[in-house]
């Protein structure tokens, strides 16, 4: 074997080892979730969640005006047009602020691939929606949810970004803490609303993380870690 070959071979081996263990760790997450989903779907399509009408029922037992007016204002903040004023204003942030173009392709790859993933998925599926109690009226279908789709992927590649760019310690706590205080939020403010049954909501958690996950580690990859 001459000098080439082995420098290829060297070459070659690097490329198949992880970057990170953080990186294995989000990638092992995302197959995981990929597969959770795989696994959701195959009940939803049987109807076999008997536990989502229950959770229903038990959420909105505690309908106040006060609570659906807060619920109606989390949906908002979920849907399309607040999540693209979110986004371009992170985008602004990362382009004229900390000057990291390059993150730019990932936040548009992560939220606008999964709104775009949601349309797929719910033409495929065709759910429809519960209809006990709907506080609200919205049209279309309803597994995966596109709300939880939405604000799981915004609010994880938002962490992830600006978590990058934080040292401390209690300022990445505080940061990971909003974000999970919204995805879940949002999520539970739709379950309330009437218009996603639990499992639509689970589907969206774990559709979104799987899709995050991947884009990430491809990420990592391309452009190396930051601790």
């Amino acid at each position: 074997m001459n000098s080439r070959q082995k420098e290829n071979q060297a070459l070659n081996g690097q490329k198949i080892r992880w970057v990170s263990g953080r990186q294995q760790e989000i990638f092992y997450i995302s197959v995981i979730s990929l597969l959770g989903f795989l696994i959701l779907t195959v009940l939803v399509k049987q109807h076999r969640l008997a536990f989502d009408l229950a959770i229903i029922s038990s959420v909105q037992s505690f309908e106040t005006p006060l609570l659906t007016d807060i619920a109606k204002g989390l949906s908002f903040i979920g849907s399309f047009g607040p999540v693209l004023m979110l986004c371009l204003i992170l985008i602004a942030v990362l382009y004229w602020i900390l000057g990291h173009r390059t993150e730019i392709f990932l936040l548009i790859g992560v939220v606008f691939g999964s709104s775009m993933l949601n349309l797929l998925l719910k033409g495929f599926l065709q759910r429809v929606r519960p209809d006990i109690n709907r506080l609200v009226e919205i049209t279309g279908y309803s597994y995966p949810s596109g709300h939880s789709m939405a604000a799981f992927s915004f609010y994880s590649v938002s962490a992830y970004l600006l978590w990058r760019h934080m040292n401390s310690r209690i300022g990445r706590s505080i940061l990971i803490a909003i974000a999970v205080t919204m995805i879940l939020s949002i999520g539970v403010s739709r379950i309330y609303l009437g218009v996603h049954y639990p499992s639509d909501i689970l589907g969206g958690y774990l559709a979104s993380c799987a899709w995050f996950g991947f884009l990430v580690c491809y990420y990592e990859r391309r452009m190396g870690t930051k601790d």
